[in-house]
């Protein structure tokens, strides 16, 4: 295996730093189903517009969910697929037997 450049690692580890947060990763599994506002995924944790908000801006900015406008609502969903494969095989591991 080609050892990948050092940029590259840190990029990766950037990444996953944004999975160390279970805030973000209980947003990130609740757009595993369909996309969702601000408000229904402050409604759904149980948490605070401003709140979510905060912690969508890390996720977008990481690449990993992307958002459109409807009117003044402004709609998230992941980004792509392998945001999708990352949380179902991390979902799969922990639940693994041993």
């Amino acid at each position: 295996m080609k050892i990948k450049s050092e940029n590259t690692l840190y990029d990766v580890a950037e990444l996953f730093k944004n999975f160390s947060d279970s805030t973000r990763i209980r947003i990130l599994y609740l757009l595993i189903e369909e996309e969702k506002s601000v408000s229904e995924i402050a409604e759904l944790l149980n948490m605070n517009q401003s709140a979510i908000s905060h912690q969508l801006r890390f996720l977008k900015n990481s690449k990993l969910v992307r958002n459109r406008r409807e009117g003044k609502t402004i709609y998230y969903s992941l980004d792509d697929d392998h945001v999708y494969n990352i949380i179902s095989q991390g979902i799969e591991h922990v639940e693994e037997d041993d």
